[in-house]
C-alpha cells in the first residue's frame, strides 16, 4: 500500500509512526511555512526552506536499527546553553548546510532519508519557504472587526478566532508545489489529512493549488484524522464537526472516505457523522488516545483504526 500523510509537527509524527505499522511505503508531505525557533532563525538568516518540521518527519520514519537509531537521537539533539548555537537542532543545522551545498530540498531529503534508514519518503509540500497570513476575528472591541494577521507562529498563537488562512510565496506569488509530492498524492492507495494544528499544519496542503487539485483527483482513498482537543488558539472552542466546516469552507470540492476520530472526544457523534456526511464521508470512533498524555495518539491504536476503516467499505 502506497500511503502519503500530509501535514507538519508532532500531528504528522503521530500520522507517520501509525502508517509505518502498515506499510514500508510512506511519503511525508511536509508544510513549510514555519516561522518560529530554529527553523524561523535559520530561515531568516539564510534564507532557507524552514527545516524543523521535515526533521521530524525524518526521525518518524527512520529505522530502527542501533547504528540509524544514534543518528536519529543525534539529528534531534537540541543544543543548550545561551551562544549563537542555543536551541538549534543538530539536524536543521545538518540539512541547512545539506541545502546551501546541494541546492535542491528534494535531494537534500533523499540523501537524509538514507543516513538515518528512513523507510519511505519525506518531501516538502512545495520547495520553496511559504508565508502565511490569517483573517482573525474576536481581536478588537466589534467582535466582527477582521483583522490580518501574519506568520505561522503569530497565527497558531492568536486569542482571536481564525476565520481564513492564505499562503503565499516571495511575499505576493501563489506558493508552488512540489512535483515529487503531487505525483506522490496522485499514486497514492491512502491520503492521510490531519491530526495536528488544523490551521497552520492541515489546511496549508490546501492552499497550493497544484496539491490542492492532486487531492480532489486522486484515486486514494482519503482519510481525515481528527484531533483529541481543540488547540489554544487555533481552534480554541472548536467542536470535532467545526474542524470538518473549515476544511470544506477552505476545499469545497475535496470528497473524503472516512473521519476517524477518538470516541472519548466527540462529544456529539450524530453531529460529527452528519458533517463527514457532507463530505462524503462515513465515521470511524475508536479509541485512539494515548493513556496518560493529553492531547497525544497511540500510533498502534491508531494504526488499528486506520486499518478498521480501510476493510470497512459501507
Amino acid at each position: 500500500m502506497r500511503a502519503v500523510a500530509l501535514g507538519g509537527g508532532h500531528g504528522l509524527q503521530a500520522s507517520l509512526a501509525a502508517l509505518r505499522r502498515l506499510t514500508d511505503d510512506v511519503t511525508a508531505v511536509v508544510t513549510v511555512a514555519d516561522d518560529g525557533g530554529s527553523s524561523g532563525r535559520l530561515r531568516r538568516e539564510l534564507g532557507l526552506l524552514p527545516p524543523g518540521d521535515l526533521r521530524k518527519a525524518l526521525a518518524a520514519l527512520s529505522d530502527s536499527d542501533s547504528d540509524s537509531r544514534l543518528w536519529t537521537t543525534v539529528f534531534e539533539h537540541r543544543f543548550g546553553g545561551s551562544g549563537a548555537l542555543a536551541g538549534h537542532a543538530v539536524g536543521n543545522l545538518l540539512m541547512a548546510g545539506l541545502l546551501e551545498v546541494l541546492g535542491d530540498p528534494v535531494e537534500v531529503l533523499d540523501h537524509t532519508c538514507r543516513l538515518l534508514g528512513v523507510r519511505g519518503r519525506v518531501l516538502p509540500m512545495s520547495t520553496m519557504p511559504l508565508d502565511m497570513a490569517a483573517d482573525v476575528v474576536g481581536l478588537d472591541s466589534d467582535p466582527d472587526a477582521v483583522r490580518t494577521i501574519r506568520g505561522q507562529v503569530a497565527i497558531a498563537s492568536t486569542p482571536g478566532r481564525v476565520k481564513q488562512v492564505r499562503l503565499h510565496a516571495n511575499g505576493h506569488e501563489q506558493p508552488a508545489a512540489c512535483e515529487q509530492a503531487v505525483k506522490a498524492v496522485a499514486d497514492a492507495d491512502l491520503v492521510l489529512l490531519g491530526p495536528g494544528s488544523w490551521f497552520t499544519s492541515v489546511l496549508p496542503h490546501l492552499l497550493v493549488p497544484e496539491l490542492h487539485e492532486a487531492l480532489v483527483a486522486t484515486s486514494a482513498q482519503r482519510f481525515v484524522v481528527l484531533n483529541l482537543i481543540p488547540q489554544p488558539g487555533e481552534t480554541a472552542g472548536f467542536s470535532p464537526e467545526q474542524h470538518l466546516d473549515v476544511l470544506s469552507q477552505h476545499a469545497p470540492r475535496l470528497r473524503v472516505d472516512a473521519v476517524l476520530a477518538d470516541a472519548d472526544s466527540v462529544p456529539t457523534p450524530d453531529r460529527l457523522r452528519s458533517a463527514a456526511a457532507g463530505m462524503g464521508a462515513r465515521t470511524q470512533l475508536d479509541t485512539i488516545a494515548a493513556p496518560g498524555v493529553d492531547g497525544r495518539h497511540d500510533p498502534q491504536a491508531l494504526a488499528a483504526s486506520l486499518q478498521a476503516a480501510l476493510e470497512r467499505r459501507d
